[in-house]
């Protein structure tokens, strides 16, 4: 039984499993390596000073901040003059669903990759388990392709933190996609943030 499923059990309504998850939630956050933050803020700046391209692939839940990354990233920064060049491999489904139909769901992110994918550029992928075969797949890919690969996980990170260069890791119990993604999307969200305001500054100051 994981943390989420024992803040239920002990809660008599909404109102106390709303304060235990969120008393929760402040543990999961403390858990988060700052250095970890750190060197992934440091890859996408120099991705982007290379120009280099960053692709995010997830499944399900974590798909959704696939696209939610690459929208603030490369959008809500704000940096035309030098953008952060960001796509979330989740979004067309129409490739999704013929990769898979034709080769199946394991390589829907790798048979992207393979057209797409320049060595130096950036695949973040995005799990709670790290252990999706199509992320895992669509790793091994990128490494073949002389890719810089990132691994944001949960859980105890799975197959995928071992295989990554970089790893950005969100500490919880198995099966708690809940906290999970929340901690992934506050990332998102506080990543972002400082990546429009770091451009700002130089802006300002060149």
């Amino acid at each position: 039984m994981n943390k989420v499923d024992k803040i239920f059990n002990s809660s008599s309504n909404a109102i106390e499993f709303s304060k235990a998850y969120f008393e929760y939630l402040k543990i999961v956050f403390e858990r988060i390596s700052l250095e970890e933050i750190q060197n992934f803020v440091n890859v996408i700046l120099s991705a982007r000073d290379r120009k280099s391209t960053i692709y995010f692939i997830g499944n399900g839940g974590s798909a959704a901040t696939c696209s939610h990354f690459a929208n603030d990233i490369s959008i809500g920064t704000r940096a035309y003059d030098n953008p952060f060049r960001v796509i979330s491999l989740c979004d067309n489904q129409a490739i999704i669903t013929a990769i898979g139909n034709d080769d199946g769901y394991e390589k829907i992110f790798s048979q992207q990759l393979r057209v797409l994918l320049k060595e130096q550029d950036v695949v973040v992928s995005i799990s709670a388990s790290g252990n999706s075969p199509n992320l895992i797949d669509a790793i091994n890919t990128a490494k073949k392709m002389n890719a810089i690969t990132v691994g944001i996980s949960a859980f105890d990170g799975g197959q995928m933190k071992g295989i990554v260069d970089h790893s950005l890791h969100v500490p919880t119990e198995k099966g708690e996609y809940g906290p999970a993604e929340d901690a992934h999307m506050v990332l998102d969200h506080l990543i972002a943030n400082y990546l429009m305001r770091y451009v700002k500054k130089l802006k300002s100051h060149g």
